[in-house]
């Protein structure tokens, strides 16, 4: 039970004194970056889908 204890202790002095969290225009700037790289990330699979199923229709065409 004493290490659990001292865990916890250690836990709450790290979260209260070590951690720095960030003001509020860091947190502005981070969530751009987020939703940029996820605009970017979306339209890259977009792309790749439309292309993997253009190709696929391609290939299907050929078999009929």
């Amino acid at each position: 039970m004493n290490k659990i204890q001292s865990y916890l202790s250690d836990s709450y002095k790290e979260l209260m004194e070590k951690v720095t969290w960030p003001n509020w225009q860091q947190l502005q700037q981070s969530t751009m970056i987020v939703l940029v790289a996820t605009l970017v990330i979306t339209a890259i699979v977009w792309v790749l889908d439309l292309g993997s199923s253009t190709a696929l229709k391609f290939v299907y065409s050929l078999f009929k």
